[in-house]
């Protein structure tokens, strides 16, 4: 089944409340965004996913692209997850999982799915990984590899 939005179509906007302030995507124009839709706050690969971030602090700030998580915990548990794990990526507060359904990053049942989406400058999607299992996940060196293309 096809995800949208696929490659080349334009992002859908959306604003949510997060651990760094509101963010909407379309403040972001002439910035490239990685959007980070993840299970949940405290699960094993989250929390090695975001502490691979952390842990290369510098080669994410070398990036060139904002960076946000999105899940379905509300913000509180984002505050808790961030200050735990002293986490250097802004997580996002989608309760009601209408940002991940826009993206195609949720299901029935299992909620919020593991899916990287990258929004050029333009707004534009330019790349985009969906997680068969969520068992993994695309680390800073996959993320590089992603930004450069284009």
């Amino acid at each position: 089944m096809a995800k949208n939005p696929a490659v080349g179509d334009p992002a859908p906007d959306f604003e949510l409340e997060g651990t760094d302030g509101r963010f909407r995507l379309s403040d972001q124009r002439g910035r490239r965004v990685v959007l980070l839709f993840y299970p949940g706050d405290e699960s094993p690969v989250c929390t090695k996913q975001f502490c691979s971030y952390r842990d290369r602090v510098a080669d994410v700030e070398s990036l060139g692209a904002v960076m946000v998580g999105i899940s379905a915990q509300s913000l509180d548990s984002h505050a808790k997850f961030t200050a735990h794990h002293r986490l250097n990526v802004p997580l996002l507060s989608d309760p009601d999982g209408k940002v991940a359904k826009l993206y195609s990053a949720r299901a029935p049942l299992v909620g919020t799915r593991r899916a990287v989406v990258i929004v050029d400058e333009d707004g534009i999607v330019r790349h985009r990984h969906d997680h068969r299992l969520g068992v993994d996940f695309q680390d800073v060196d996959q993320l590089r590899e992603a930004l450069s293309t284009f």
